[in-house]
């Protein structure tokens, strides 16, 4: 079983085959077919890409990703694939082009082997609102493996895939991360292109990896990034390499203490996490207490403005253009409403109205404006902060992973992002690593978050912190 790049590099010198190692995650993925992990593996193009890979090595011409077996997020798209965002209200949409990642990652001749199932339209915490039924954490299939990538990090955490690739809107990258025990990274808003994303939110999605090495999601950001003229928010700046180098010097690692003297964290990861400050502090670097007087404000500050994109992102899947219609409608007005009705599920459908009601007439001032104000303040804080440090460390999530089921009411699921809506409400790289195991024998992950467009030296940190754990 191959856990990293390295490792599938290390069985290609002694003579494995790209499509040999395809085989042996193809075998992994019908074993552990009860995850749900995937709502489809692409066994025919993926053979046929590895044959190609295969005789591209022979040939001496080989990609920087040779080897390397990718799984997509079911909300990226891939041409003359099918893609769902996980919804009914895609049933059977092919999609007719590929995402601009996925194109630059074929480039490089990694394998796609599959789509990996998530909460519909990204929106959820547990990777139980799929219509395809709800994603097992690989640790333990009585528990969830956090949302709304859940499919891609169950697949990396069980070893499906070498890398797999998931969207954060509010965390739902770094949450699955820690409650399986990955690596789980999101980059700069504007540093990867969201050129074949099925949009959530489109001032807070970002593409980003799942992996079980900080130098595996290096790698494979690097080759995503970059300016793109089919994304106009994307920066021009340069990318360049982006694999962790050693330190210099000693760091300067400020820590949010409202993150750790919240009620509402298990003391099992603030002892570790504190334990790691102290750690840390005794090897010469400088911890800096910071206090963030917005922690309470993130979250409904993040489903104000979210839900409010939503609204008018969704609007387009309306069961007349594409994808799933009604065959109970009869006329225009009544396939609006029974497709719709029909076709997406309850969050979504509770986002939507959300989202519609916080933009409609009387309240827009009152919600939406207001919350873009309080994004401008997060933002600020958060710049503040990173000009005195050189990152931010905070948990990825104040728990574990949690029973199947056990989360019944919204407003305690959205509470699963209080420490990672800050990143995408301030628009900074952050990234989840693997710092213990509770009592409960679930994994948890701690959460750095690095000044924009400067991943490199995040990902730098995040290599010494990973061995130093």
């Amino acid at each position: 079983m191959y856990k990293t790049y390295a490792e599938v590099k290390a069985a290609m010198e002694k003579g494995q085959s790209v499509k040999d190692i395809l085989q042996s995650y193809l075998l992994a993925i019908e074993e552990r077919k009860d995850l749900n992990a995937f709502t489809e593996v692409f066994l025919d193009t993926a053979i046929k890409k590895a044959e190609e890979v295969d005789q591209k090595i022979a040939e001496g011409k080989a990609g920087r990703l040779a080897g390397m077996v990718i799984a997509i997020k079911d909300n990226i798209c891939y041409k003359h694939h099918k893609i769902s965002a996980s919804s009914k209200i895609l049933d059977g949409f092919e999609s007719i082009y590929s995402a601009t990642v996925v194109e630059r990652l074929l480039a490089e001749d990694a394998v796609i082997i599959g789509r990996t199932n998530c909460d519909e339209f990204a929106m959820g915490s547990s990777n139980e609102n799929s219509a395809f039924g709800a994603v097992r954490n690989a640790l333990n299939e009585d528990y969830v493996p956090g949302g709304s990538s859940g499919g891609s990090a169950t697949a990396v955490a069980a070893n499906l895939c070498t890398v797999a690739l998931g969207s954060d809107t509010g965390g739902s990258i770094r949450q699955p991360a820690s409650f399986t025990g990955t690596i789980g990274f999101k980059p700069t808003y504007g540093r990867v292109s969201r050129y074949g994303l099925i949009a959530y939110a489109s001032s807070f999605d970002q593409i980003g990896p799942f992996a079980n090495s900080v130098e595996d999601a290096a790698l494979v950001t690097e080759i995503m990034a970059g300016k793109d003229e089919f994304d106009s928010t994307l920066s021009f700046k340069e990318v360049g390499s982006l694999q962790p180098t050693p330190l210099k010097g000693k760091l300067k690692i400020a820590y949010i203490r409202e993150t750790l003297d919240s009620d509402g964290i298990d003391p099992e990861i603030k002892q570790r996490i504190e334990q790691l400050i102290n750690c840390l502090r005794a090897d010469g670097h400088e911890l800096i207490p910071v206090s963030f007087p917005y922690l309470d404000k993130m979250v409904p500050t993040y489903y104000v403005l979210t839900t409010a994109e939503a609204s008018s992102n969704l609007s387009r899947f309306d069961g007349v253009h594409y994808g799933y219609r009604s065959q109970d409608a009869v006329g225009v007005d009544a396939t609006y409403i029974q497709s719709r009705t029909e076709g997406f599920g309850s969050e979504v459908k509770r986002r939507i109205m959300t989202g519609t009601f916080v933009l409609s007439h009387g309240y827009y001032d009152a919600y939406y404006s207001k919350g873009q104000k309080v994004r401008r303040l997060i933002q600020d804080k958060t710049n503040e902060i990173l000009a005195k440090s050189d990152v931010i460390l905070l948990p990825t999530s104040p728990s574990t992973a949690f029973k199947l089921n056990s989360v019944k009411e919204p407003i305690q699921m959205y509470l699963q992002d209080i420490y990672t809506v800050q990143a995408n409400l301030a628009g900074n790289p952050a990234i989840s690593l693997p710092i213990g195991l509770h009592s409960n024998g679930m994994p948890f992950g701690l959460q750095l978050i690095g000044d924009h467009f400067e991943e490199k030296k995040l990902l730098a940190i995040s290599a010494y912190l990973n061995d130093f754990c």
